[in-house]
């Protein structure tokens, strides 16, 4: 009885075996289509990489054919763009244009605008503000960066403003004179253009006006750590 159970165990056992074998065996090709998806992927990052180099091979003829779109650059000179405005101006409304930036974001949104205008006294309604950022918004992002800024009194200068346009309006309140400096009185703003690259010789001027004032305040530091040194040396003797 006992040799009639164990037996039925060992064949029992030795299905069993025989029955992973051969599922073993069916599972033994799974591993190729991993494989192929291995190489679909390859394939599919070879060919984006292609098609990135492509790209900078067609952008790179395009410039040496001369057909490239310029790409605008985040980084500009105001005082070599507006070369009709002296540095003393650009830094005035460089001063202004901070004074405004609450949000310290290098922009003046349609709030800080608001506010701008009411704290110039001229007030404007929300379709006005918008118009406003609208006349020079070449970004079409909804605000105003400091180059945006500046264009308005560039604008103003040129005499390129409507008479009841909002942006002149703040020219004329911003006490920044754009209109007797900035072009020299011109009648027509291309002479006043012209005038404007002959002043290089004053641009260089007030750089070195600068350098000249920070030096004397240099100097006048020195002197004034000397004095104190010798009369703190007199006390303590």
């Amino acid at each position: 009885m006992a040799s009639e159970e164990l037996a039925q165990k060992l064949q029992r056992r030795l299905q069993l075996e025989e029955s992973g074998a051969e599922g073993d065996g069916g599972a033994a090709p799974a591993p190729a289509p991993a494989s192929s998806a291995g190489e679909e992927e390859r394939g599919s990052l070879t060919g984006s990489a292609g098609a990135e180099l492509s790209a900078k091979l067609a952008r790179r003829h395009d410039i040496n054919e001369g057909a490239a779109q310029p790409r605008l650059a985040a980084v500009f000179n105001p005082y070599t763009e507006f070369k009709e405005f002296s540095r003393r101006q650009i830094k005035d409304m460089e001063r202004m244009f901070r004074l405004y930036d609450s949000g310290r974001d290098g922009y003046i949104d349609l709030m800080e605008l608001k506010l701008m205008m009411e704290k110039l006294g001229a007030p404007q309604t929300h379709l006005g503000l918008k118009n406003m950022i609208k006349e020079v918004d070449e970004d079409f992002d909804g605000k105003l960066s400091f180059r945006e800024f500046l264009l308005i009194f560039h604008k103003a200068a040129a005499g390129e403003l409507e008479e009841d346009s909002g942006l002149l309006t703040l020219a004329k309140l911003s006490e920044i004179d754009v209109s007797i400096e900035g072009v020299k009185g011109a009648k027509n703003f291309f002479e006043a253009k012209v005038q404007a690259l002959s002043s290089a010789s004053k641009f260089e001027a007030e750089i070195k006006a600068e350098q000249d004032e920070r030096k004397r305040e240099e100097e006048e530091r020195k002197h004034r750590r000397a004095a104190f040194r010798e009369l703190k040396s007199a006390f303590t003797q």
